[in-house]
């Protein structure tokens, strides 16, 4: 309670600090940034058809102190190409005149202005807010003065003031905008170290990431991805959208949660430039990259190499199990020292080609290879609970060698129309992943610790698998006015896994015993297309947004096994499959400014939740004695309803409160449990944890996010949710019983980021977190599921309806210290866990059957130690209106202080 009441008065103290900020912040400087961009095309009157060899002037009255008067001065020219012509460099501020000259033609003389409006835009669907503003003035900067005749139209100029730097997050009531480059503490580590300070987001101490309690959806630059987030470094992203209640134009999965997605580093600067970096931490371990841009007329190219290595330790790691399905009854108790090692490799390379002012091609690919060699040492104990008990001890160990790869391809166009803000955009994307692993245990069976070793028991498991992942998409944006906006688009999605898994029992002499009833040859295959629309608009200060997703899936899957997979002969499980021909997805915004600084937004969404590969998978996976677990073939998708109600008072320096009230349901909610069977290999007694769908369950919740500049040097982002759930397991599946669950529980969650501007050169940055006793995530994390929030590659499911987590939390800090010309260089000194408090203390239990707690803890009190510096030709120019949507949305924090 007192860690709750922390919370509370820290959050009220950042609050508090509203009433004592100024109003007028426009920015520091003062100087008229030169970052704008005219372009256009000059055509036949008649034909409409571009004309070469116009000769184009953009010119400006200057005073003349000699004459005491103004006069013109030629700013820029040019001579057209089929009718197009390009000037960039730009001060945003003051007049200008077109001057356009040809033979045969009359001569034009034309004002032409930045339309920097700051205001209302197009409303609706939490839309009409101030990162939407923010994007309505970038796109004022970056002007198409559209298809120039022999007439003209003048253009109004408002004023706006850039500032050089993005706060660490941007708030709007439909995302949250995470800028990567201000989190010091995650320089040198992979995605899953970024996660760990993003609002609303929590990380385990295994990498499972929940997004409000749920599993989020993974995407990068805003597509689906076959990556981890152990696999992508933390130095090759740019930003983390946080979108907790997606509208139509998003995928409909993700319904209990919402999506994140991870915007890697494109840059478009002018000429050249890019950055070194490199560090160890505290065992060691190295971490080394560089990224590298140049742009030369018409063509971007960008690069980026990453070189990763890793030794993380979970000790201790205790597991407490008692069991009632036999008798007599036992008592379990496991020890276990992990060790996990290795390195991963990152290669992301890609260029953009202008074709002309309206029309660009992009293509890039990505390129990750890992290796790791994880080991466990266990010492078991069993104990039988009769009054004439016996004991056991087992000495296990576990050693692997598993790799990793994923080659990634993606080519997209755009064009854009005279008509501001009209664009079509169409992407293909290509991902094929692959996985090996060699798992051998042994394990020494004696009656105590220190007796003479009664057995040996050796088992090795081998398997492989291939994940290969396509989609296509187009959208189109038309505004039809200054407040009204029409959206559509389509997308086709198709997935194909493979996998093989051989367990066999190797004897001392090395004979080795195949076990075809616990191996499997599996393959499965989804589809999934989608079209959606969308309308916005507004009156006044109300604002609206409507849309509708339809998409229609279907997935089939076998398991089989033969001789020539590496085992004798085994019938198959069977083929399953299920089609849902149409399934359509509303979505409603709606949205009402309360005053120049202050609005409120209602939002409703119905998504849906597929079954992933691993839930799905009929296989019995009976490598860990301890941790049973088989697939559903028959589990059906759930379906969630949501709703938000949510308020934003923006007030002067970047002080920013976001506060949200939300509840989800959710129907046929895919869950865990765990029910008894036989072991077909030793014929005993176990429990095997498998997936069902329950009747239904909620999420009722309220969160407070806040940004608060107390002073000059320090800086305040604090995160409060308070969430209740239940879960109604009634088994609707194959089960056809009613399992145990927990009723209500009510839990929160607290986040606070601190950072203090020391001097010019010094930043220090002390997070903290807390995470009260909490009922499992519903469906918890299927792990190697590549489109989720979990840690891929060595995790383990955390969900289950009969289970909790006791309460956990942390304190992390990082040093930065800045140095050189231009503060090109800085060395980041970071340590996570500072007080070893961080715990993953998971009970679960079921009615009759058994009751276990496992306690575990991870690289506590870890340091790292990075540098990092940067080179080449920096160009504050290159607000382009053909950069992508993730480009523009990376530098809406730059735009602070317009009037209009």
């Amino acid at each position: 309670m007192t860690k709750f009441l922390f919370f509370v008065l820290i959050t009220v103290s950042c609050y508090t600090g509203f009433a004592q900020i100024p109003g007028g912040g426009r920015g520091a400087g003062g100087q008229i940034p030169s970052i704008g961009h005219f372009y256009g095309k000059i055509v036949d009157g008649k034909t409409n058809k571009g004309i070469d060899g116009v000769s184009v002037q953009l010119v400006k009255g200057k005073f003349d102190t000699a004459t005491r008067s103004m006069k013109d001065t030629a700013i820029a020219g040019a001579i057209t190409q089929k009718g197009n012509f390009s000037f960039e460099n730009l001060p945003i501020m003051g007049a200008y005149r077109l001057k356009v000259t040809a033979i045969g033609y009359k001569s034009l003389d034309q004002k032409v202005n930045f339309d920097l409006k700051f205001g209302k835009g197009a409303a609706g669907g939490g839309q009409e807010n101030s990162m939407d503003n923010m994007q309505q003035a970038l796109a004022g900067i970056d002007k198409d003065l559209g298809n120039i005749k022999l007439d003209a139209d003048a253009q109004t100029l408002d004023q706006v003031t850039v500032t050089a730097t993005k706060p660490l997050i941007q708030l709007g009531i439909d995302k949250k905008v995470y800028n990567v480059e201000k989190d010091i503490s995650a320089q040198g580590g992979s995605g899953l170290d970024v996660m760990k300070n993003v609002p609303s987001v929590s990380v385990d101490i295994d990498g499972n990431v929940t997004l409000r309690n749920s599993t989020p959806i993974i995407f990068v630059d805003g597509l689906p991805t076959t990556l981890t987030l152990d696999q992508i470094p933390a130095d090759a992203i740019e930003s983390v959208e946080i979108i907790t209640n997606p509208g139509a134009k998003y995928d409909a999965s993700g319904g209990t949660s919402g999506i994140l997605n991870i915007i890697l580093k494109k840059n478009r600067k002018a000429g050249y430039n890019g950055n070194i970096r490199g560090g160890v931490d505290e065992r060691g371990k190295l971490n080394l990259g560089a990224d590298l841009n140049v742009k030369q007329g018409k063509v971007n190219v960008f690069g980026s190499v990453n070189f990763n290595q890793r030794k993380s330790i979970t000790s201790p790691s205790n597991t407490t199990r008692t069991s009632y399905i036999d008798s007599p009854f036992t008592n379990l108790r496991q020890f276990d020292y992990n060790v996990s090692k290795g390195y991963f490799e990152f290669g992301r390379f890609g260029l953009d080609y202008f074709l002309d002012n309206r029309n660009t091609i992009s293509a890039s690919a990505t390129i990750v290879h890992g290796v790791f060699t994880p080991y466990i040492n266990s010492d078991i104990y069993v104990d039988t609970l009769n009054p004439a008990g016996t004991s056991s001890y087992t000495g296990r160990n576990s050693t692997t060698k598993a790799d990793f790869n994923n080659k990634n391809g993606m080519i997209s166009f755009k064009h854009t129309f005279p008509h501001a803000g009209e664009e079509l955009t169409a992407n293909a994307n290509y991902s094929d992943g692959s996985n090996s692993n060699n798992n051998f245990i042994t394990s020494l069976i004696r009656q105590s610790k220190d007796g003479n070793v009664l057995s040996v028991y050796n088992q090795q498991q081998v398997g492989s698998g291939t994940n290969k992942f396509l989609t296509a998409q187009t959208d189109f944006t038309n505004p039809i006015n200054e407040k009204s906006k029409f959206e559509a688009g389509g997308r086709i999605s198709i997935r194909d896994v493979n996998s093989l898994s051989n367990l066999s029992i190797v004897e001392s002499t090395g004979f080795v015993i195949p076990l075809p009833l616990s191996s499997s040859k599996y393959h499965y295959k989804d589809q999934v297309y989608a079209a959606y629309g969308s309308y916005s608009n507004a009156f006044k200060d109300f604002g609206y947004q409507l849309g509708l997703r339809a998409e229609s899936s279907k997935y089939n899957g076998n398991s089989n096994y033969s001789v020539a997979d590496g085992a004798a002969t085994k019938d198959t499980l069977g083929n399953f499959s299920n089609k849902y021909p149409i399934s359509l997805f509303p979505s409603v915004f709606l949205s009402q400014k309360l005053g120049d600084r202050s609005d409120i937004t209602l939002n409703y969404t119905r998504r849906i939740d597929r079954p992933n590969f691993f839930q799905l998978f009929p296989f019995t996976d009976y490598s860990d004695s301890s941790n049973i677990s088989r697939g559903n073939p028959n589990l059906k998708p759930q379906f969630t309803n949501s709703f938000e109600l949510a308020y934003q008072l923006t007030l002067p320096k970047n002080n920013t409160l976001i506060t949200s009230v939300y509840y989800k349901h959710t129907s046929d909610l895919i869950t865990r449990t765990s029910i008894p069977d036989i072991n077909p290999n030793s014929g005993d007694s176990i429990l095997v944890n498998t997936y069902i769908n329950a009747k239904s369950a909620y999420v009722e919740g309220f969160e407070i996010i806040s940004r608060n500049s107390i002073t000059k040097w320090w800086d305040v982002t604090t995160n409060i949710n308070i969430f209740a759930s239940k879960i109604n397991v009634v088994d609707t599946g194959v089960l056809n019983k009613t399992i145990d669950s927990i009723g209500k529980t009510t839990a929160w969650f607290g986040k606070i980021n601190n950072t203090f501007k020391l001097t010019k050169k010094l930043t220090l940055q002390i997070t903290g977190d807390y995470t009260s006793k909490t009922i499992l995530s519903p469906g918890g994390s299927a792990g190697t599921s590549s489109n989720t929030g979990g840690r891929g590659f060595g995790s383990t499911v955390s969900g289950s309806a009969q289970g909790y987590t006791k309460p956990s939390g942390g304190v992390d800090a990082s040093l930065k210290y800045e140095f050189l010309k231009n503060k090109a260089a800085s060395i980041t000194l970071s340590c996570s866990d500072i007080f070893r408090s961080r715990v993953s203390d998971v009970y679960t239990m079921s009615s009759g059957q058994f009751t276990q707690e496992v306690y575990r803890k991870r690289d506590p009190q870890f340091f790292r130690l990075q540098f990092n510096y940067r080179f080449g030709k920096f160009d504050a120019a290159l607000f382009k209106r053909k950069n992508v949507k993730g480009d523009m949305d990376s530098i809406q924090g730059s735009m602070q202080g317009a009037q209009p």
